[in-house]
C-alpha cells in the first residue's frame, strides 16, 4: 500500500454526493462561444455571419500558445458575433460567436488515429492542439502547450480528486468511461515518455475506483485513493500527497518531473486521438437544492445554462444564487443566459438553507486560523493588511500569487473577513500596476529613442552643414588663388 503524505492546512468539508446517472443534453436553439478563452487571451473567429457550420468544424483559431481553437458543437448558421454576458466574477460582456442550430446535428467526417504509437509525440501534440483540448479541471490551460515542455517528465498524474463539495462530473465520467480514460492516460504517457503514471481518486469514490481497477491492465499505471481533504485536487497539493514532493512557490511541477492532467482531459485526448473528435462536449454537474432534478449532464459546449436547468426540471422556488463551479471556488452568475464553456464543471443553484448568512465583517484579531488552514502555506492575515493598505510589493514578497483562492481562510475566519475577495482585488491591482509600468517603460524607451534619433539627426545636419561650409571655403580659396595668378 502506498504511503501518502499530507499537505499543509486544508479542511474536511461535508460531502454533497450526486448518485444520478449521466444524461445527454438536448440540442439548444443556439450555441454561444465567448472568444475570451483565458485572461486577456482571445480566439480569432474564422467564420462569418450567415456561414453554415458543421458539428466539429473549427470556428475560431488560436493566435497565442495560451488559447485553443473553438469548434462548433452542432450544425447551424452563424447568427452573430456580438457582445454577450460571459462567465466572469464581474459579470462582464464580451464578444461571443453565436450559432443558431438547425436541428440536424450534421457532423464533419472525423479522422481517427488507428495506432497512436505509430505517430510521433510532436504529431500527437499537434492533433491535441487542433482538437482544442484544454485542462477540464477548471483552469482551461491549453493542453498541447502544457505538454510541450523541455524538462524530462518521470511521472504523469491523472487528477480525479474532486475535493470540492457538489461537483461529481469526474466521478460519473470515470464510472462510465474508465477504459477510455486509461487509454487517454497511456496516450499522454507516450507523448511525455513518462515511466510512471498515477491515477488519483478520492477515498469516497468507490464506484469510480472499482471501474478503474477493472480497466487498468498495465504495471505502468498505478491507482491511488487519496483522503477527501479540501483542496487535495489542487495540483501542487495532490503531488505532495502522492509523492511527498513539495513544489516551492514560483516553481512549476514540470521542474520536478511531474505533470498533472484532469480525468476529463484524459478522456478528451482519447476522443481526439482515437476517434478524431475535437472537444465539443463535456460532463457538467447541475446540482444544488435550487434544482428540482439534479444530474450530471453530457452537454455541448456553448449551451446556455437555462437550457440545462430546464432539462433538470427547472428551479426550486426557494433558489437564491446561481454559481458556476463549486461552493468554495465558484463564481456567482447574474444570469442563466450565460453559456457553459470548456472550463465549466458545475452549475450550482443554492437556496437560503444552503447559503449561510455571513455576519458583518469585524476587525482582524490576529488569531492565525487562516494561516493554519492555508494549503499554500501563506500568511493570509499579512497579505490582507498589505493589500488593504496598497503595499503591493510586500504582497508579492509574501507570495500572493501562490494563493489558489480555495477559500479555506474565508471559511475559518472568526471575524468573517472576505479574504479571498481582497486577494483577488489585490492581484488585479498588481496586474494593472504591472501593465501601467510596462506601458510607462515602453513610453520612456520610445521617448529616449526619439531623443537619440533627434540628436543623431542634429549631428548629421551639423556635419552636413560643416561639410557644405568647408566646400564653399575651398571653392572661395580656389577662386582667389586663380585671380592672383591672373
Amino acid at each position: 500500500m502506498t504511503k501518502l503524505a499530507h499537505f499543509h492546512g486544508g479542511l474536511k468539508l461535508a460531502a454533497h454526493t450526486l448518485s444520478a446517472p449521466i444524461i445527454d443534453s438536448s440540442l439548444p436553439e443556439e450555441l454561444i462561444y465567448p472568444l475570451l478563452q483565458r485572461a486577456h487571451h482571445y480566439a480569432t473567429p474564422i467564420v462569418k455571419i450567415n456561414d453554415r457550420v458543421l458539428k466539429g468544424q473549427m470556428i475560431a483559431s488560436a493566435n497565442t500558445p495560451f488559447t485553443a481553437p473553438i469548434h462548433a458543437a452542432s450544425s447551424g448558421i452563424v447568427k452573430a458575433i456580438e457582445p454577450r454576458i460571459i462567465a466572469h466574477p464581474s459579470n462582464l460582456t464580451d464578444d461571443c460567436l453565436v450559432i443558431e442550430t438547425d436541428g440536424l446535428d450534421t457532423a464533419l467526417t472525423f479522422s481517427p488515429c488507428l495506432n497512436y504509437q505509430n505517430e510521433t509525440p510532436e504529431n500527437l501534440r499537434a492533433k491535441i492542439h487542433q482538437a482544442g483540448i484544454v485542462g477540464l479541471g477548471g483552469a482551461a490551460f491549453p493542453t498541447a502547450t502544457k505538454l510541450a515542455i523541455e524538462q524530462d517528465i518521470h511521472t504523469l498524474i491523472i487528477n480525479g480528486a474532486e475535493c470540492e463539495p457538489y461537483i461529481s462530473c469526474d466521478a460519473s465520467l470515470i464510472t462510465q468511461k474508465a477504459t477510455e480514460i486509461v487509454q487517454g492516460a497511456l496516450i499522454l504517457q507516450y507523448i511525455l515518455q513518462a515511466k510512471h503514471c498515477i491515477i488519483a481518486v478520492e477515498e469516497n469514490m468507490s464506484q469510480a475506483e472499482k471501474a478503474l481497477q477493472q480497466a487498468i491492465s498495465t504495471d505502468s499505471i498505478q491507482l491511488i485513493s487519496v483522503p477527501a481533504i479540501y483542496p487535495t485536487g489542487g495540483e501542487k497539493q495532490l503531488i505532495q500527497v502522492l509523492t511527498g514532493t513539495n513544489i516551492p512557490a514560483k516553481s512549476l511541477p514540470t521542474a520536478y518531473g511531474f505533470i498533472c492532467q484532469n480525468i476529463g482531459t484524459a478522456y478528451a485526448i482519447y476522443q481526439a486521438i482515437t476517434h478524431g473528435i475535437p472537444l465539443i462536449e463535456r460532463i457538467i454537474t447541475i446540482t444544488g437544492q435550487g434544482i428540482n432534478q439534479p444530474h450530471n449532464i453530457r452537454t455541448r459546449i456553448g449551451t446556455p445554462i437555462k437550457h440545462l436547468i430546464a432539462q433538470c426540471g427547472g428551479y426550486n422556488k426557494d433558489v437564491q444564487r446561481l454559481i458556476m463551479g463549486g461552493s468554495m471556488m465558484g463564481i456567482a452568475l447574474s444570469s442563466d443566459a450565460i453559456a457553459v464553456t470548456k472550463a465549466s464543471n458545475c452549475i450550482l443553484a443554492m437556496t437560503g438553507d444552503e447559503l449561510t448568512s455571513k455576519p458583518a465583517e469585524m476587525p482582524c484579531i490576529r488569531c492565525g486560523d487562516c494561516a493554519t488552514v492555508c494549503p499554500a502555506e501563506l500568511l493570509p492575515q499579512q497579505l490582507y493588511w498589505y493589500g488593504r493598505s496598497g503595499q503591493l510589493e510586500q504582497c508579492q514578497d509574501y507570495q500572493l500569487f501562490s494563493c489558489i483562492e480555495c477559500g479555506c481562510c474565508d471559511l475559518v475566519c472568526p471575524s468573517h473577513i472576505p479574504l479571498v475577495q481582497q486577494f483577488r482585488a489585490t492581484k488585479g491591482a498588481i496586474s494593472i500596476k504591472a501593465k501601467q509600468s510596462e506601458q510607462a517603460n515602453l513610453a520612456k524607451t520610445r521617448f529616449q529613442n526619439q531623443q537619440q534619433r533627434r540628436a543623431r539627426e542634429e549631428q548629421e545636419q551639423l556635419a552636413k552643414a560643416e561639410k557644405r561650409q568647408a566646400t564653399i571655403e575651398k571653392m572661395k580659396a580656389a577662386s582667389l588663388a586663380k585671380k592672383k595668378t591672373l
